[in-house]
């Protein structure tokens, strides 16, 4: 599995994996910090993010299980050079994300908010658990 910065024509893949407009993808990809993992040429997951305030944002997660995790470790990376937090919110139903999120060492903080009717929660890592 390789990594690398998210282009522009990664958009209709990335918003496949998001489940998500192409348009918005190409915007997130101007706006944030995304990195996509690789298989041969298929992307296979892509994480984005970006810090403000003493926190990382992870904004967006997919993949598999196994792709989440090793693209976490570049936001838990510059977290960690800043000394900064890193949070995300993540919905209720995306178990393989969920797993690659802990077994990283984030932890629940709690209910995070309603988006488009769907439960969220919240997790939050501190820089010197991370395990990447």
């Amino acid at each position: 599995m390789d990594i690398r910065d998210a282009i522009e024509d990664d958009a209709e893949r990335l918003a496949a994996l998001a489940d998500g407009p192409p348009d918005v993808m190409r915007n997130l990809v101007h706006d944030r910090t995304v990195r996509v993992a690789e298989e041969g040429d298929d992307i296979i997951g892509f994480v984005s993010f970006d810090a403000e305030r003493g926190t990382v944002h992870v904004t967006q997660l997919a993949g598999s299980t196994a792709a989440c995790e090793e693209l976490l470790s570049d936001p838990i990376a510059f977290a960690r050079r800043e000394h900064m937090t890193v949070e995300l919110l993540l919905p209720e139903d995306e178990s393989e994300v969920q797993t690659a999120v802990e077994a990283v060492g984030f932890t629940s903080t709690g209910n995070g908010p309603r988006f488009d009717g769907q439960e969220t929660t919240r997790y939050r890592l501190e820089p010197e658990r991370a395990e990447h």
